[in-house]
């Protein structure tokens, strides 16, 4: 006769703790069956998840993150390979097909730290376009007042005159503000123009190609100091230009002002180019005298290293995206895999490749089909965005978990932000390696025991581990003997500009215009202010 759990508890033979603990069992399975329900009906996501969320999943991510990472050995190879490519550059014979230009930028006057006077600068390098009236007080001892203006896309795609009228009125604003026009005294000014140029002077250069989203008409072969001292002059204001750097050299020159060991230049934010000092002996393009000092800064226009298709052993389809979606395919092939106007692309392509193999926020795939939000439109994910994501520590993914859902994607799961955060980390990592590698080839072409990298650009400087990376990798690939440091300056490449003329004005060449401006006591003392706001907040938005 079978008995059922009602009788067993009536059964007179059964103690009164039997009879508890049988209960209590019983309640136990019932309360566990409830809870387990609830929990499948009120988390169907997770549940989801951890029926597909399989082993192999993990393999087949790690594979597609494996694409981005390079050797130490791949990474010696690219080097010798750029060696190759800057004497091409350097060559009369070769220049010409060269991708990495090599351009010398008659700049051959270093800083000392003494030089003194007033001096406007224009920054032109990017989404925006900075004026400065920077003050140099001697003693590697500077002071500034600067305004930021927005460059409207309109303007950088159109007719060249355009572009340099907008110039010159922002200019105009600033002087206006300042009470710096109409006082009798002729500005000295120094223009950092951070695209490719031919320099032909240290006040004339011809631009070879425009860059970083710009493509304005009529520019192009044309001398843009030319171009700019027209507008200036059609404005009827009192400044002259007397010297033209680009944002890598203004770099340089910036920071030698402060630390007399400086001898590269290095800019990464919306693009990437470095500059260094070489010997006269050694540029075959020099085309000028070869008095003291025997040395010119090199612009080498390293963003298009790679455009002759000798990067292709490390390039990603994502990058072979990135490009073809670019205004400038086949260019800047090595600016694309660094910068910061490219590197948020390249992690939204591979979360969009994730999400599409069914390997990334599983549980979400009916619900993630509405184009219009940012995850599926091209520049949706900014590049400031890998750094937010890249300052998440522990298991919270805060700020992760706030970007993803900027994208359009809304409660993601903790392996959803696991994941995101390791694609941001690789590629950051690759382009800081790449950087890296590129430095090592300057420093130990140099061959001083001592050497000082000045370092500028929005991806730099708000990228919370761009810098590790990169001296982690250059101390693998530096010569033992080199002492190396990465410094940056504020305002580096406007300073750097009115640095430039300064030098040249101490050495007795070209910019005498400084030496009249110096010294009048009514400009001496300049208000110290800085209404620049962060570029890095513009990049691709």
């Amino acid at each position: 006769m079978s008995l059922n759990i009602a009788q067993i508890l009536h059964d007179d033979l059964i103690t009164p703790m039997v009879r508890k603990t049988a209960y209590g069992l019983a309640t136990t399975c019932i309360l566990g069956a409830a809870v387990y329900a609830g929990y499948c009906v009120a988390a169907p996501e997770k549940h989801i998840i951890r029926q597909h969320r399989h082993p192999e999943l993990n393999d087949q991510i790690e594979k597609v993150v494996d694409s981005l990472k390079i050797t130490d050995d791949q990474l010696i190879h690219i080097m010798h390979i750029l060696e190759e490519e800057m004497s091409a550059g350097l060559s009369p014979i070769t220049h010409k097909q060269a991708t990495v230009k090599m351009f010398p930028t008659y700049v051959r006057n270093i800083p000392n730290g003494t030089e003194v006077g007033q001096v406007l600068a224009l920054d032109l390098g990017g989404t925006n376009f900075r004026v400065l009236l920077i003050d140099l007080r001697g003693n590697a001892r500077v002071e500034l007042t600067s305004k930021i203006f927005v460059i409207p896309q309109s303007i950088m795609i159109g007719d060249g005159r355009h572009l340099f009228c907008h110039l010159a009125e922002c200019l105009y604003d600033f002087m206006l503000k300042e009470n710096l026009l109409r006082t009798g005294i002729c500005y000295p000014l120094g223009f950092t123009f951070s695209f490719p140029c031919r320099q032909e002077g240290l006040a004339s250069a011809r631009l070879t190609s425009w860059t970083k989203g710009f493509s304005c008409s009529g520019v192009v072969n044309e001398d843009v100091v030319k171009l700019l001292q027209e507008a200036i002059n059609e404005k009827g204001i009192n400044a002259k230009c007397v010297a033209l750097v680009n944002d890598t050299v203004g770099t340089l020159m910036a920071c030698a002002y402060k630390d007399p060991a400086t001898a590269i230049g290095l800019i990464l934010g919306t693009g990437t180019n470095a500059c260094y000092i070489e010997n006269l002996d050694k540029v075959g393009t020099w085309n000028s005298d070869y008095d003291e000092p025997k040395q010119v800064i090199i612009n080498m226009e390293w963003g298009a290293f790679g455009d002759n298709g000798r990067l292709n052993l490390i390039r990603t389809k994502y990058d072979e995206e990135v490009d073809l979606s670019s205004i400038n395919p086949g260019k800047q092939i090595f600016e694309k895999m660094i910068s910061g106007m490219y590197m948020g692309e390249i992690v939204r392509l591979i979360i969009l490749d994730l999400l599409q193999q069914e390997l990334l926020f599983l549980g979400h795939r009916d619900t993630y089909g509405d184009y219009k939000t940012p995850l599926y439109n091209r520049g949706g994910f900014y590049t400031k965005f890998v750094s937010t994501v890249e300052t998440d520590e522990g298991i919270k993914f805060s700020n992760t978990r706030r970007v993803l859902e900027d994208i359009g994607i809304h409660n993601p799961t903790y392996d959803d932000c696991a994941i995101v955060q390791h694609i941001c980390r690789q590629v950051s990592k690759r382009a800081a390696r790449l950087a890296g590698a590129g430095l090592a080839v300057l420093v130990n072409r140099i061959g001083k025991s001592d050497v000082t990298v000045g370092v500028d650009g929005s991806l730099y400087r708000y990228h919370p581990r761009f810098k590790r990376n990169m001296e982690r990798c250059m101390e693998t690939l530096v010569n033992k003997d080199v002492k190396f440091a990465l410094e940056t300056i504020p305002d580096a490449s406007g300073i750097g500009a009115a640095v430039t003329a300064a030098a040249e004005c101490r050495s007795g060449k070209g910019a005498a215009m400084v030496a009249c401006v110096a010294g009048k006591p009514y400009l001496v003392n300049s208000i110290v202010s800085d209404e620049e706001t962060a570029d890095y907040e513009k990049i691709n938005s």
